[in-house]
């Protein structure tokens, strides 16, 4: 049976995180809901992947901890510089991993926590 794991983030401020997704990774918009209106809920598209943001004023960012989306780059080390132009934050610089992937820790502008790996 084929299953599909779709992360959606809830954020009071879609917009930014749009910004940050789309600026940082290149992501593409797939679709927006509703169409006219306030929008509640944006599809992007991440090379193979979708991942969702959907719109609640009454989320506070921070800190969650509980999970993290690794996303695989090209080149880790060019996307890093890019981080806190989008409003995001490095939490580390990139490191060699012995499991053979090079990894940099960012969080986005909600406090996500998001894993940069690039495979050496």
């Amino acid at each position: 049976m084929p299953v599909t794991i779709r992360p959606i983030i809830v954020t009071a401020d879609l917009d930014r995180l749009l910004a940050f997704y789309t600026g940082l990774f290149g992501a593409t918009e797939l679709m927006r809901f509703p169409d006219d209106g306030p929008v509640f809920y944006v599809g992007l598209a991440l090379g193979d992947s979708e991942l969702g943001l959907s719109s609640d004023a009454s989320v506070a960012a921070g800190d969650p901890g509980r999970m993290l989306l690794s996303i695989d780059v090209p080149d880790v080390d060019a996307l890093l510089p890019e981080v806190g132009g989008l409003g995001g934050t490095a939490t580390s610089g990139a490191n060699d991993m012995p499991w053979g992937q090079r990894v940099a820790h960012i969080k986005d502008p909600d406090g996500n926590v998001v894993n940069l790996t690039q495979t050496l």
